[in-house]
């Protein structure tokens, strides 16, 4: 048989990665299509900077963005030798006690983690700065939350960097939006918005942090990714699928987790930004993998030229 034919090993760190997000095969194919010249591109732009880089990628809920910035952090060190580390806009949400104070103070939706405002931006930034900085990166704690519990892990045991990364990715579903005008503002999206904002307080304070807290994360952004989700009703299967695997790998449901009921009211907290996403976004980002109803890539644009 010649050699030609004989399939060539699935290198080790691929393996691993399959392993630790329960992928078949085919995943790799599709990632080295879509994914590996998103890993060019930022390796070229570190390359060009001289400089640690901060990569923000956008991706509504269930889109595969956590996936997929593993896949990028793991080809940057094997493929390009540049160490990296990934984070999510998910793990700074405020602790629960300080999310009830808002709800009490501010209004009752804020109770729940998700949507801007909800976020201990300070914590990013200080995050963020310490890794972008060569000095300071090593030993600098990494935040956890647990959506189980709804809760901050305590910082005795967030993960402590070692190695100063040459990249950071920072992901997030909402990571990107810009504030939406007054007009926009003004009708509800959803019975939601209806039923439980009536007069907009909830989404003006949310629009507020958009305003005047996220600008400063946008600033230290290098490049832009989004994984852009064909519609918003892909977003709650997709969601569905998150909490059924979340389940799996906790050997069934927990008190704390959503039921299908509670599942669908959540995820109506972040239709709203989700669809802005959706019209806003593509054009501005640096790099645009465009997904089916299956999360697969079915179109990329990398870089701001044409779309492959």
């Amino acid at each position: 048989m010649s050699t030609s034919n004989l399939q060539k090993p699935v290198p080790e760190w691929q393996s691993d990665l399959l392993a630790r997000h329960d992928l078949g095969p085919d995943y790799l194919g599709s990632a080295r299509e879509w994914f590996a010249p998103v890993v060019h591109a930022v390796a070229a732009h570190h390359n060009g900077a001289g400089r640690p880089v901060l990569v923000g990628v956008n991706g509504s809920q269930g889109s595969g963005k956590t996936t997929f910035a593993d896949y990028v952090c793991s080809a940057l060190e094997h493929e390009c030798g540049l160490t990296s580390i990934s984070l999510s806009l998910d793990d700074v949400y405020l602790p629960r006690a300080e999310r009830q104070r808002l709800a009490a103070e501010v209004h009752p939706l804020l109770a729940t983690r998700g949507v801007p405002g909800t976020h201990d931006i300070p914590l990013l930034l200080g995050t963020l700065r310490a890794l972008l900085d060569a000095d300071t990166a090593p030993g600098t704690a990494i935040p956890r939350f647990d959506k189980a519990t709804d809760d901050r892990v305590p910082h005795s045991e967030w993960l402590r960097v070692g190695t100063p990364p040459a990249v950071v990715l920072l992901e997030g579903w909402c990571l990107g939006a810009s504030a939406q005008s007054q007009a926009a503002l003004r009708e509800p999206t959803n019975a939601l918005e209806r039923d439980e904002d009536p007069d907009g307080r909830w989404r003006g304070y949310v629009n507020d942090a958009l305003t005047k807290a996220f600008p400063s994360v946008y600033d230290l952004v290098d490049q832009w990714v989004m994984l852009q989700a064909p519609s918003f009703d892909c977003v709650l299967r997709w969601r569905q699928e998150q909490e059924r695997k979340l389940a799996q790998q906790r050997g069934g449901m927990s008190d704390q987790m959503m039921d299908e009921r509670e599942l669908v009211r959540f995820v109506a907290h972040f239709e709203r930004l989700t669809r802005h996403c959706l019209e806003s976004l593509p054009p501005r980002v640096d790099h645009l993998l465009v997904l089916d109803e299956n999360r697969s890539v079915i179109e990329a644009r990398i870089g701001k030229g044409a779309a492959a």
